[in-house]
């Protein structure tokens, strides 16, 4: 079934019982996550129960294609009904997923999440299609939507805005939900005390974006999620982002990584090390970058950064075209994180 965009945030709140999977996908990465997050939850409150939520990514389920159904059909030893996670998902696992529909098993909820799907897409096909699963557009917000979020998020906290600091707010937010939450949560920060939040707070501390957008950027590298760091290219070029900037961003987010993972190496523990690193992680983030630091040894590392000192070479000192330079380096990174799982 296809689910409209205005019934969306309803339905990942109180989906049907009898729903076996959803399909969550678009191009606002960042209302992906944050609706992927919002179903799973409607079914499992703590998303990291490892009884009964299940996570793999695509490559995971094209390597082992007993995976989907075997996670489905488990049960979790404490009881509950089991949520499966599928990351990163594309339209290589329509054929596995429209097999799954037409006899499901178990009765865990599969929550898959993907970039953007054109329409009659394989993947998207088989969720529209199918009685049992649901399909959910995630597309960039209107400014509509922003100013209710934005008015929302700051009631939570206590917080009224002024029109013009609304306006103002607005017109800076909007690429990425996930962004936008997390500017509004530095705003809140900011203003706390107040009662209402004026123009100034506003141009205090909100940028536009672009930060957010080069970190979504080294994190999808490192991940190894090469659509979500497809999708995060396009956008830091489309908002004029210098492509060495966005390299020599990545090389000191790599450096920050070999500096925790030595430490751990070293017999210290994870939490301890993220958190002498300075500037301090974003809690958005935190999860992603430990799994990052397990991933890459210091030794990948060290390849990683000399692609990217490569790069930054020959978009300097070169003919070759800067976004095209770095866009490369970025998914060979992407590559060794891959290769790194396997």
């Amino acid at each position: 079934m296809i689910v409209k965009a205005f019934e969306a945030d309803r339905f990942c709140a109180r989906p049907p019982a009898q729903l076996a999977a959803a399909l969550i996908f678009g191009p606002d990465q960042g209302l992906v996550r944050e609706r992927a997050e919002t179903l799973v939850k409607s079914v499992v409150p703590d998303l990291s129960d490892p009884f009964r939520v299940a996570e793999f990514s695509e490559d995971a389920a094209l390597a082992d294609p007993a995976k989907l159904r075997d996670e489905a059909a488990a049960i979790s030893m404490l009881g509950g009904r089991r949520v499966v996670r599928v990351r990163g998902a594309g339209n290589a696992l329509a054929a596995q997923f429209e097999r799954f529909l037409d006899s499901p098993v178990g009765d865990a909820l599969i929550v898959v999440e993907a970039g953007d799907l054109a329409k009659g897409a394989g993947l998207r096909r088989v969720f529209e299609g199918a009685g049992n699963a649901a399909a959910i557009a995630c597309y960039v917000d209107q400014a509509r939507d922003i100013d209710a979020i934005a008015r929302a998020a700051l009631k939570a906290e206590g917080l009224s805005i002024e029109p013009a600091a609304l306006a103002e707010a607005v017109s800076r937010l909007g690429a990425d939900r996930g962004v936008t939450r997390r500017e509004l949560e530095k705003l809140a920060l900011y203003a706390a005390g107040e009662t209402a939040v004026t123009v100034d707070h506003v141009r205090a501390v909100m940028g536009d974006g672009s930060e957010l957008r080069v970190e979504e950027a080294c994190d999808t590298a490192g991940e190894g999620a090469f659509p979500a760091l497809d999708t995060a290219l396009a956008r830091l070029w489309e908002a004029g982002e210098s492509p060495v900037r966005v390299l020599r961003a990545a090389m000191g987010h790599f450096h920050r990584l070999a500096l925790v993972r030595s430490e751990c190496d070293g017999g210290g523990a994870v939490e301890s090390a993220l958190k002498k690193l300075r500037p301090p992680v974003h809690f958005s983030r935190a999860a992603s970058v430990r799994a990052q630091v397990s991933n890459w040894p210091v030794a990948r590392i060290e390849e990683a950064l000399d692609i990217l000192y490569e790069a930054e070479a020959l978009a300097k000192t070169t003919g070759v075209p800067a976004e095209a330079a770095a866009g490369r380096a970025l998914l060979s990174v992407a590559a060794l994180a891959r290769a790194g799982r396997a």
